[in-house]
């Protein structure tokens, strides 16, 4: 198994904690650092490996949120808890990307500034728009007085797409 599954494995399931077995393996309890195999070594090293790469991947901010867990599965579900509203707030910029329109008698400087912000907010979120649907979008909302440009951008478009489809069927022949 690959090593960032494992670790992954630790964040999700939580450490390995090498324990000790009675004889008829009934009573369990951990084993003492002195009473570590080398497989128990390895196996308890993981979980230090994997909190190192969640607290080297914080800010301050969440470090002081997770400065006092042990387990690497406890920062991760500090984290989650921290950020829970996140995927809220994601859904509430989509819409807001969804239902956004030019406003009477506003400049497309003034419009263009509020829609690139609601752009940057979402990708901060994690979330990947491409450049064309923004695009679709941004010439979608611009009033009927714009329609001529409207048009002649997406009649250029349909050309270039054009001259793009016909140098391939060019060269596959």
């Amino acid at each position: 198994m690959a090593e960032g599954s494992e670790l992954w494995d630790i964040i999700c399931d939580g450490p390995h904690i090498p324990i000790n077995k009675d004889e008829a393996g009934l009573v369990t309890t951990p084993k003492t650092r002195k009473e570590y195999t080398e497989a128990d070594k390895k196996a308890v090293e993981k979980n230090y490996k994997a909190k190192k790469i969640l607290v080297c991947g914080i800010g301050v901010d969440n470090y002081n949120r997770i400065s006092s867990c042990t387990t690497a599965k406890e920062i991760w579900k500090a984290l989650q808890t921290a950020h829970k509203g996140t995927t809220q707030v994601k859904n509430s910029k989509i819409d807001m990307l969804e239902l956004f329109k030019m406003k009477e008698d506003e400049f497309i400087h003034d419009m263009h500034t509020r829609f690139t912000s609601i752009i940057n907010e979402l990708s901060s979120l994690g979330e990947v728009i491409t450049t064309t649907k923004l695009v679709r979008k941004l010439l979608g909302v611009l009033p009927d007085s714009w329609d001529s440009k409207v048009n002649a951008i997406y009649e250029a478009q349909d050309l270039a797409s054009r001259r793009v489809d016909g140098r391939r069927k060019s060269q596959n022949v």
